[in-house]
């Protein structure tokens, strides 16, 4: 069992895919799994990701029909094998010591089932309000799902994320904090969130919305 399963999701991200899992294998802590989701992907991604799979790390890769993106959260949960499940977005990356700090903590209180927070965002500071699309909200007022850390019972009792434009991320933390699970925040920046990439949820929603 390793501490953490790391669950990558990505659609038609090639490109950018590599960025993160370099960041991946670049990191401190050693004692994780990755799954990377591939939802119905109709570029080169399964190429992108074919060089990572032999150099024998603990990377699996799963491509399914396209269903979303809390489908393929949703996938990558119930194929973990690890402690705690955490994410990286395929368009984001980790600073080194990411799941290094992350472990630290939760080792050191053992009673947090849910851990979230730290980042750093490049690009537009602000996104579509998960309530009312027209309006926009600070990122830092936000729960960032790539941030979320949690014990693998955790996520499958809570049925993973519900499928939904936007803001599935902040439905799971709502729900989680209103059954009193414990939870904790941490303002440790090394989690990168990539907000300028054109192709991002928050900003094809904009971009609708504008």
């Amino acid at each position: 069992m390793p501490f953490f399963s790391v669950i990558i999701t990505t659609y038609n991200r090639a490109a950018l895919l590599k960025r993160a899992l370099d960041s991946l294998l670049s990191q401190t802590e050693t004692d994780w799994e990755a799954i990377i989701i591939d939802d119905g992907s109709t570029d080169d991604t399964e190429l992108a990701v074919f060089p990572y799979l032999e150099t024998g790390s603990n990377i699996q890769y799963i491509k399914q029909k396209n269903a979303g993106y809390s489908s393929s959260k949703n996938t990558g949960i119930f194929l973990s094998k690890g402690k705690f499940i955490t994410f990286l977005d395929s368009d984001d990356e980790y600073s080194p010591t990411h799941l290094e700090t992350r472990k630290a903590i939760l080792v050191n209180h053992p009673e947090v089932r849910f851990l979230h927070g730290g980042v750093k965002v490049t690009g537009s500071q602000y996104v579509p309000d998960r309530f009312d699309f027209n309006k926009m909200v600070l990122l830092s007022d936000c729960v960032i799902g790539g941030t979320f850390f949690m014990k693998r019972d955790l996520a499958v009792d809570f049925n993973g994320f519900k499928q939904m434009p936007l803001g599935s991320d902040g439905d799971f933390f709502d729900r989680i904090n209103n059954a009193g699970v414990t939870i904790m925040k941490t303002q440790a920046p090394t989690y990168i969130y990539h907000h300028e990439t054109a192709d991002s949820i928050t900003n094809k929603l904009m971009l609708k919305c504008g």
